[in-house]
This record gives C-alpha cells, sequence and structure tokens, in this order.
C-alpha cells in the first residue's frame, strides 16, 4: 500500500470511497462524499493534507484536513476529516496507516493542533484526547467527548479558544 497526496486524477475514487465507506442504506449518498468535493471546491481543502491509500493501483482509503479557526488564531490548527476506507480494506490497517500519515504530514507544515469529531475509542490510539481538556471549545457543546484535539510539535498552550470549522463542515 502506498500513501500519497491526492491529485486531480483521484477525486471521483474519492468521491467512490467515502460513498461506500460511509453508505447506511442502498443507494444513498451519505454528506461524507459531497463534502469533501464542496471543502475542496471551497478552498478550503489543504491539498497537502489531502491523501489516498493506494493499493494495487487503486485508491482504496482518503483522509483530508481543511483549514479551521481556534480563537485569534487561523493558521494554528486544521481540522481532521472525514477518514473513509472501502469495506473491503477496513480493518486491514489502512484507516491506521492514513491517520498516521496526516498527523505527520500536519506536524512537518507547523501546524499546532489537529481537531477532529469522532470516536475516543478509536482515536486515542493516535494520540487524541477531548479537545475541552486543552481548553478548545467546541461549536457544539453537545459533541462532549466525541470533539477530539492531538497536539504537534507547534502546539502552544496559548492555542485555545473556540474552534470553528472551515463553512462546509460547519454546515453540516
Amino acid at each position: 500500500m502506498l500513501i500519497r497526496r491526492e491529485t486531480p486524477a483521484d477525486q471521483a475514487a474519492i468521491h467512490a470511497v467515502h460513498s461506500e465507506a460511509f453508505r447506511r442504506e442502498p443507494g444513498g449518498t451519505p454528506i461524507e462524499a459531497p463534502l469533501v468535493d464542496d471543502l475542496r471546491a471551497e478552498g478550503d481543502l489543504i491539498n497537502a493534507l489531502s491523501l489516498v491509500a493506494v493499493h494495487e493501483g487503486a485508491v482504496v482509503g482518503h483522509v483530508c484536513c481543511s483549514r479551521a479557526r481556534l480563537g485569534d488564531h487561523a493558521e494554528t490548527a486544521v481540522g481532521l476529516g472525514p477518514l473513509g476506507v472501502l469495506p473491503a480494506h477496513q480493518t486491514s490497517g489502512v484507516g491506521s496507516a492514513l491517520m498516521h500519515a496526516v498527523v505527520g504530514a500536519a506536524d512537518a507544515l507547523g501546524y499546532g493542533l489537529v481537531v477532529l469529531l469522532g470516536e475516543p475509542a478509536y482515536y486515542s490510539r493516535f494520540g487524541f484526547v477531548e479537545a475541552a481538556t486543552l481548553s478548545i471549545v467546541s461549536p457544539d457543546a453537545s459533541w462532549g467527548k466525541y470533539f477530539q484535539a492531538r497536539t504537534l510539535a507547534a502546539y502552544e498552550p496559548t492555542q485555545s479558544g473556540a474552534f470553528t470549522y472551515a463553512p462546509a463542515l460547519a454546515r453540516l
């Protein structure tokens, strides 16, 4: 398996990955698939943090980060998600490889925090903690422990306050 940045040629495959990974009912399109398209179209998808997993020449997984705002800091934090893996490749390490790669890339780019909404039992193994413990205020108080953050090398305790997702995510 190869983890690499997405290219324009990957866009249809990325849409398909999220459609299949998050499908809840036959024939339905889950919100995650058009969400990635919207983030890209609105210029909020961070190209260097939009990664695909390729197996035998086919895209089998995708993760991305988008622009976000944390308090008065516009360039400190990024919002992670969605993370999707084709059902036939789930539980084979693809999602973990994508997570390690995107967190490492965000760190290398100098971000202080990666923030996401997700299952603590899964994301805690990548160093994510409840965001409130870092004085990061969720856009929705009902998210509680599911609103999580991961500090990176450039993190400073002053990087706190209200977190705001890119508009496409905020509309969900």
